[in-house]
């Protein structure tokens, strides 16, 4: 929530206490570049011990709520037939109004059995844009994922409320090239991840649905951080001020015929979900299930997160849930702009992201720009970002030549309720600083590659001992810490 101070500041307010506390570390800048070399300059390598604001990831590193703690401890814990299951039935059919509800134990798992009932080999999907393990799904099933947004979503110094839509005409000409029998699915995201988490409108949704209806097309809603967008077309899309978070997912939900979404965002549960309406896909997903993941009323999660998630649905459609992690971004990509950092705007849900193509023009695309700035904000501050650039891309398993990214971000995440304003001052003072000494940085290059998903464990080197001279120069204008 929003407060205007006295002196006409806006400042995110939290609207919960703590009464819990996990005890942090900030290692000292030696510490931190020992650390880092350890890791191959890949900060998913880093220990949590040698971590001070963990800001890698909104994903299944929320703070849950007491009612969720609580609900845990009643969890039924039978392998068939548990009632937390059909508690979680009962708030996807309140909150989201899907009849059919099939957990998984994450997002990705989602993803897999949607592309292993829906997809064959040689089929598209057009997309707003990639996540990465989304289109890991469908390369390796033998379809190729088509992304058609709008060409504003690549201008990182826009004012426009949603570049998460998908372009109509880019989605016409797919269909006339392809023909509907080529097309597996339509695939929307809330919000788009790798485009800075950016929102799509609601009007934009519609219109797409009336393109899938016409040509006998599925549409398939990414809803991981739908709370965020939904929050989001309150703020931005005309018409929509005067109605709840929870209406707009509702209307949201109700345009897709497949739901899926990883609850490690929204809900705050390690887990993940598909809901639909359709007897006829619930029963095709259902089938594969228990194969891949668990029987139905489990589906590969602790029977306690499914208990979680049931309350957590109902909760992230509260105003200041649903907003609690987009106002801490606003404020932090705000308070970096007035420092001149560089960063996507309009800022989004999920995450701060450092635009590093700006930040840091004199490395080229393929020393990986994104990777050395993560890499260069850790040595800088113990915080631990992530890279979502051409390290993010795998390379052409073809060819093997490196696919350039569209952008190249250092996505600084804002976990849900787990951060306060000094920290992300802290942060601003220290990316701040990082900024001035920007010459500093030079790139990378991978010494372990591996061929899918290599920015989990590939390992990097700096460029020319560059981060030896960035920790000198830190020591001797900060000190230790």
């Amino acid at each position: 929530m929003n407060i205007r101070l006295a002196s006409g500041k806006e400042i995110p307010i939290e609207m919960h206490k703590v009464r819990i506390v996990q005890k942090i570390h900030l290692r000292s800048v030696d510490d931190r570049l020992r650390a880092l070399e350890e890791a191959g300059y890949n900060t998913f390598l880093l220990r949590t011990r040698d971590i001070f604001l963990d800001m890698l990831t909104d994903s299944g590193v929320n703070a849950m709520s007491d009612n969720q703690l609580a609900g845990m401890m009643v969890a039924d814990d039978a392998y068939a037939g548990g009632e937390s299951y059909y508690r979680l039935v009962e708030a996807v059919q309140e909150i989201l109004g899907y009849k059919y509800v099939l957990p998984t134990h994450q997002g990705r798992a989602a993803e897999h059995l949607i592309d292993k009932v829906f997809l064959k080999p040689g089929q598209v999907v057009p997309t707003n844009y990639h996540f990465t393990t989304t289109r890991a799904h469908i390369e390796l099933l033998g379809g190729t994922m088509l992304e058609i947004y709008a060409d504003e979503a690549l201008n990182t110094q826009s004012t426009h409320p949603f570049k998460g839509n998908i372009d109509i005409q880019k989605l016409h000409d797919v269909i006339k090239k392809y023909g509907s029998e080529k097309i597996a699915y339509v695939r929307m995201e809330a919000t788009t991840n790798l485009l800075g988490g950016q929102p799509f409108s609601l009007e934009n949704m519609r219109q797409v649905r009336q393109i899938c209806d016409k040509h006998g097309l599925l549409l398939v809603l990414d809803g991981s951080l739908i709370s965020e967008n939904a929050y989001l077309i309150r703020q931005r899309e005309p018409g929509y001020a005067q109605k709840s978070v929870a209406q707009i997912i509702k209307e949201m939900c109700a345009l897709a015929d497949i739901y899926y979404m990883s609850a490690r965002k929204n809900t705050c549960v390690r887990g993940g979900m598909i809901a639909t309406n359709n007897e006829r896909y619930y029963l095709q997903l259902r089938d594969w299930l228990p194969v891949y993941e668990g029987f139905l009323t489990y589906g590969g999660m602790s029977v306690k997160e499914v208990e979680a998630m049931a309350i957590g649905l109902r909760e992230m459609v509260a105003p200041e849930v649903a907003g609690c992690a987009v106002e801490q971004v606003k404020y932090f990509a705000n308070r970096l702009l007035e420092h001149g950092v560089p960063v996507v705007t309009p800022p989004g849900g999920l995450a701060c992201h450092l635009d590093a193509r700006r930040f840091l023009p004199h490395i080229p695309q393929n020393q990986y720009p994104a990777g050395a700035l993560s890499a260069a904000v850790y040595l800088a501050s113990g915080i631990r970002t992530m890279e979502r650039g051409t390290i993010s891309t795998d390379r052409d398993p073809k060819t093997g030549k490196e696919i350039l990214a569209d952008l190249e971000l250092t996505r600084i995440a804002v976990p849900r309720r787990v951060y306060t304003i000094s920290h992300i001052e802290y942060a601003v003072d220290r990316i701040s600083w990082l900024y001035k000494h920007r010459d500093l940085v030079k790139g990378l290059k991978f010494v372990e590659e591996p061929p899918v998903l290599r920015f989990f464990f590939g390992k990097l080197a700096a460029l020319d001992n560059w981060s030896k001279t960035l920790c000198e120069m830190f020591k001797k204008e900060l000190g230790d810490y």
